[in-house]
């Protein structure tokens, strides 16, 4: 049998807004499993969280580097905040950067990439040597246009390019590029800020969207609603889901009066063509890894050889 920890409640609850007992009965019920808890609290219309956050615990940086039509966002982490603060470390995350917009985002490409005389590999090697801490160049990507701009945007920056979230926006369009560059600066903020999961309906993964007709199927039909209207219900609130997750379908946080699609089409006049977003990436530091919580208290008074109090 799982044993539900305080923990695990405790980020069930952060995720989703439901109330600890409850958290602590949806994880006993699904043996610990935290998605299918999350999908029993929405079921039981306990939870108004439409995907679960996902938990941030590594430190580090990351960079956000574009130049006319092409861009990159990359993650190298550190074991502490403070390497993040450490000048030596963010020279190195500006240089893989730079490496990563020349080469490409192929991880083995940009450790095997010479800059002065040294490969990335062994700079990162040199890296940790010097400031005597683990540091991994964890991922990267890329976007590029034919024609367009790809534009960044950094929150959080801890320097100029870099900090706790990256966001890359790709624009197709044969419009102003300062314009063009303007408007993606926008939609990179807008992309930080409501995190959407693809471009439109058509780009969404279809495991996620019948994971959302099923938990609003299941909701309704524990109410005692007759199928032929579940359908109904179902598609309406498929459609609530899309304006949700969907960059196009979602209102423009610089004009909540309107979509982001709309924003656009009222751009293409200013800018002097059509647009296409061709592609977004956004990287928020540490997304996915898990980190053991330690004791502070605890790990500095073991450094000095004493016993906590």
């Amino acid at each position: 049998m799982t044993t539900i920890t305080a923990a695990m409640v405790k980020d069930l609850r952060e995720s989703t807004g439901a109330g600890m007992m409850d958290c602590k009965a949806a994880l006993t019920e699904n043996g610990g499993n935290m998605e299918a808890a999350v999908d029993w609290l929405r079921k039981k219309g306990l939870s108004k969280a439409a995907k679960k956050a996902g938990r941030v615990a590594a430190e580090g940086l990351v960079a956000a580097l574009t130049k006319g039509p092409k861009g990159v966002v990359v993650e190298i982490n550190s074991e502490t905040d403070f390497v993040a603060r450490n000048e030596h470390f963010q020279g190195l995350v500006k240089m893989i950067a730079q490496v990563a917009l020349d080469v490409g985002a192929d991880l083995d490409k940009i450790k095997a990439a010479k800059v002065g005389g040294v490969t990335v590999e062994q700079a990162i090697a040199d890296a940790i040597a010097t400031i005597g801490e683990n540091m991994t160049l964890r991922r990267a990507a890329a976007l590029e246009v034919g024609q367009g701009v790809v534009s960044n945007y950094v929150h959080n920056a801890v320097i100029e390019g870099a900090g706790k979230m990256g966001v890359i926006v790709a624009l197709d369009s044969s419009g102003k590029a300062d314009e063009l560059a303007a408007l993606g600066k926008q939609l990179a903020m807008h992309v930080a800020a409501s995190n959407p999961l693809a471009i439109d309906p058509a780009g969404l993964d279809p495991a996620t969207v019948k994971r959302e007709k099923d938990v609003l199927a299941d909701k309704y039909r524990q109410q005692g609603k007759p199928e032929n209207v579940i359908e109904k219900i179902v598609e309406s609130g498929l459609k609530t889901y899309y304006k949700e997750v969907c960059l196009l379908e979602q209102a423009f946080i610089h004009d909540s009066g309107k979509s982001v699609a709309q924003a656009i089409k009222e751009a293409e006049g200013k800018v002097g063509g059509p647009i296409k977003i061709a592609g977004f990436l956004r990287y928020a530091l540490g997304e996915g890894i898990e980190k053991q919580e330690s004791d502070f208290a605890a790990e500095v008074a073991a450094a000095s050889g004493q016993k906590k109090p």
